[in-house]
């Protein structure tokens, strides 16, 4: 009887919705983007159908900085899914634009994260078509 090695699992993707689609469209591209509205000129996140400040339906996709600080953060020591290897941190991050997105951190250990550490966004290309943003410390 021989043992076969079951294939690693996969990443779940994301869930692709008409509101958010511009955002993984320009991540696969290694871009960060979100929503602004033409209107007021507020930048929108998580992607909505009308602006929360002027209710305008007018929106656009905007190239962001992607540079950040971490508002918040935790640690994974034991993995919920197979497909992600413990130790792990997810990050909340501040981003210049004025939104907040949540991610994962890469290159830092979990003792060097802390509250106002900056960061800036990279891009990890997991399989296929996913890309997934990640952020860094900035030296």
């Amino acid at each position: 009887m021989t043992m076969e090695s079951s294939p690693a699992p996969s990443v779940p993707a994301p869930p692709l919705i008409w509101e958010n689609t511009g955002f993984w469209e320009a991540v696969k591209l290694h871009q960060l983007v979100f929503q602004r509205c033409k209107n007021c000129g507020k930048w929108l996140h998580p992607p909505r159908p009308s602006c929360p400040s002027c209710r305008s339906l007018e929106k656009e996709w905007a190239l962001s900085a992607g540079r950040g600080k971490v508002h918040s953060w935790v640690t994974y020591r034991e993995s919920p899914h197979p497909a992600f290897r413990a130790p792990y941190s997810v990050v909340l991050v501040d981003l210049e634009e004025g939104v907040r997105l949540v991610s994962n951190i890469v290159d830092a250990h979990p003792d060097e994260i802390s509250i106002g550490m900056p960061v800036e966004i990279t891009f990890e290309d997991i399989a296929g078509d996913l890309t997934l943003p990640r952020f860094r410390k900035v030296a």
